[in-house]
């Protein structure tokens, strides 16, 4: 019997980047597929958009970072500042996510109008396969994760206190979170 589990996603750090990016994701668990959809609205236009779900190895139920999160009062909730509540980044909504190789170039982009639309269907065997391989269960516990959505302009000017660089290729434009949301089963 397939299981489903929802999210609504809502803004994050909003006041920084000028916009409020939300929106709603859907997974639905269907033998050995995982059928994902994530909608978006508002986020930065016309730019690529990193997406993943993010939670605790152990077990630990994670929960959205807020405003709350701003351990240095820069004014901006960074990926580092993210962890304590949410965990790290585990699954990425990207063209292979079962193959789980967060920093590559094939997240979705968004229109002019700041929207875009998401759907894949993951092998579910390959994705457990890997996460096990990476984080020693094969558990995706979907209903302990939040997921993120992240990413602003380059010439946005972000505080120098800001972190998240992965490599030079990607800075913390690429990872700053956008908007986030706690998954739930429905």
């Amino acid at each position: 019997m397939a299981q489903k589990y929802v999210s609504e996603i809502k803004p994050l750090n909003e006041k920084a980047i000028g916009t409020a990016a939300h929106g709603t994701a859907e997974f639905i668990e269907d033998g050995d597929t995982l059928h994902i959809t994530i909608e978006m609205f508002d986020t930065p236009k016309n730019m690529q958009h990193w997406e993943h779900f993010h939670g605790f190895p152990e077990g630990k139920d994670a929960e959205p970072a807020t405003m709350a999160q701003d351990a240095n009062h820069d004014g901006v909730v960074d990926l580092p500042e993210t962890e304590p509540v949410s965990g790290t980044t585990m699954v990425p909504f990207d063209a292979q996510p079962h193959e789980m190789n967060i920093p590559n170039d094939s997240y979705p982009v968004s229109d002019d109008q700041g929207h875009f639309k998401y759907e894949k269907d993951v092998p579910l065997s390959a994705l457990k396969k890997q996460f096990k391989e990476t984080f020693g269960t094969d558990d995706l516990e979907l209903d302990k994760r939040v997921i993120y959505v992240h990413g602003v302009p380059a010439d946005l000017k972000l505080p120098d206190t800001t972190g998240g660089n992965l490599t030079d290729k990607y800075d913390n434009h690429v990872t700053l979170p956008i908007a986030t949301g706690k998954i739930t089963k429905a």
